[in-house]
């Protein structure tokens, strides 16, 4: 066996070409593993479980280009090379009669009347290409993460000026016009608008709009930050404001993790003001209080989604903890829970969508009291160690710390099967809890992809034996390209436990992993 690692200092080249490329390299005669990444923390803990983690990548710089090989011999090695260098240097389109504009003017020269344009550039250069395009007159959708408060603040501020949005930055998703940006799912044209400062979270809302028979006039992302105290709300507002003009909106939804008490206010007025009913949906937010103000408040996504399509038939909603009757639920979750050993007590979510996360963190801490986490309700439940999980643990593994160098894990799913293997050997977990999210952006057929590791926890639990709850929900549409219907049974063939919704699939797995003795809480929950 031959290992090389070659640095090229200061070449970026984007994660999702580098994983592409590593996935093909891997593939060819004499190549035993492969790996082509940026240097960051997280690619080198890659690198290490391919033992290609030499002192030389263990130096390298997250804006530094690290290629690592393991190949039979050489020969194989220099053919493995030579291979990389063109797949860094051939485009990914090979229609040579394709227009592949390289700068904004030249993209303009082509296409005259656009009006927004997608900006997915490292965080650096956000600010000074949203900018030029803002100064154009375009809308700027800003997929771009790691911009500062500060710029953010004077990106909408100039949008405000002129008349624009700025979605961002770090939008995952938006849909424009029946047009989708970033990742987001195929779903009927409605009456129904959306604002979210959460990009999971309005693609949960709006899936589950449409598979309810309804369907989205415009959903506006505003980015994560934009209800933070320095930013102040400006595009969730704005928001508000340009679905009240909307003739084709019927029915307002606010998404949002907690705001800023007092930016939370400042939104509220501005609704308060809408003569469309608003459903507001701030996740882990006060609901006596946000319900004591006038305002339609839902607790959970799968809430503001039913709530909403209430709305529009002018009924009110009525909220369940599942769709199924109480009996129905406590037979499911018995028949998982019966074959459990005495030391599996625990919860593991591992999640690719940062706001079902938090949702799953906010709906079981009440039953489970505390749960350890990346990003945890409170400072002192933070994991020391994110890859490490303690007692009741949700993960969120679209953070930063995941991501930075690497595709999303929607897209990429190396990261969370390496996961799920670990936690579902350690004898103490009773529940692996998934999301799986389709739609553009995410990953051809996440299901097959889970099916391994699946199949192989599974049966290594009974080898030693032991039996693993594995409880799930799919974000997505009949309409998405990945087929919603596909996915689910390639999931329950491997005995996965799926659930309608995120908010379902959380509660089952709280309701298994405690063997029902939560039951009494849970059904008497107040929604």
């Amino acid at each position: 066996m031959t290992v090389t690692v070659i640095i090229r200092k200061n070449t970026y080249r984007d994660s999702v070409i580098l994983m592409k490329l590593s996935n093909k390299v891997a593939e060819l005669d004499g190549v035993l593993q492969a790996g082509v990444i940026m240097g960051t923390p997280t690619n080198k803990k890659f690198l290490k479980a391919l033992n290609l983690l030499t002192e030389d990548a263990r130096q390298a710089s997250p804006n530094d280009l690290v290629i690592a090989l393991d190949t039979q011999d050489e020969k194989s090695m220099a053919h493995a090379l030579s291979e990389v260098d063109r797949l860094l240097t051939t485009r990914v389109s090979k229609d040579e009669t394709k227009i592949v504009p390289k700068t904004l003017d030249s993209a303009l020269r082509e296409i005259p009347d656009a009006n927004l344009v997608i900006i997915s550039v490292p965080g650096i250069y956000a600010k000074r290409e949203a900018s030029k395009a803002l100064k154009k007159g375009l809308n700027v959708f800003i997929f771009s993460s790691n911009v500062s408060l500060e710029d953010e603040l004077e990106l909408k501020q100039l949008g405000l000026e002129k008349g624009l949005l700025v979605m961002g930055p770090d939008c995952g998703t938006a849909i424009i016009n029946n047009v989708v940006l970033g990742f987001g799912n195929v779903v009927n044209q409605g009456n129904i608008g959306l604002v979210a400062a959460a990009g999971t979270g309005l693609q949960q809302v709006s899936t589950l709009i449409h598979n309810e028979g309804f369907g989205i006039s415009q959903a506006i992302g505003t980015g994560g930050n934009d209800l933070s105290k320095t930013v102040g709300g400006i595009m969730m507002i704005e928001g508000i404001k340009r679905l009240e003009q909307d003739d084709e909106t019927k029915v307002i939804v606010l998404i949002s993790k907690p705001p800023n008490q007092e930016i939370s206010e400042r939104v509220l007025k501005i609704a308060h003001q809408s003569n469309k009913p608003v459903v507001v949906n701030f996740l882990g937010g006060d609901i006596e209080n946000i319900e004591s103000q006038g305002y339609t408040a839902a607790k959970t996504l799968e809430d503001a989604a039913t709530t909403a399509c209430a709305l529009v038939q002018g009924k009110q909603a009525i909220k369940n903890i599942f769709t199924a009757s109480r009996e129905e639920i406590l037979s499911i979750a018995q028949s998982e829970w019966d074959r459990l050993t005495s030391n599996q007590n625990f919860v593991r979510g591992l999640y690719s969508g940062g706001t079902l996360s938090y949702e799953a963190l906010i709906l079981m801490t009440p039953l489970l009291e505390e749960i350890y986490s990346n990003s945890p309700l409170k400072p002192h439940l933070k994991l020391e160690n994110s890859t490490l999980s303690k007692k009741h643990t949700c993960v969120d593994m679209g953070a930063e710390e995941f991501v930075i160098g690497r595709p999303h894990p929607m897209i990429d799913y190396t990261l969370r099967n390496q996961r799920i293997i670990k936690e579902g050997n350690d004898a103490e977990t009773a529940v692996i809890l998934l999301d799986v999210v389709l739609g553009y952006g995410s990953h051809d057929n996440p299901a097959a992809e889970l099916i391994s590791p699946i199949q192989e926890v599974k049966a290594n639990a009974e080898r030693n034996g032991r039996y693993l709850s594995v409880v799930a929900s799919i974000v997505g549409t009949s309409l998405d390209h990945q087929e919603y219907h596909k996915q689910c049974k390639l999931l329950e063939d491997v005995g996965v436990m799926l659930m309608p919704s995120n908010a379902q699939a959380a509660r089952l797995a709280a309701l298994i992993a405690t063997r029902g003795a939560i039951q009494d809480k849970l059904f008497e929950e107040v929604l």
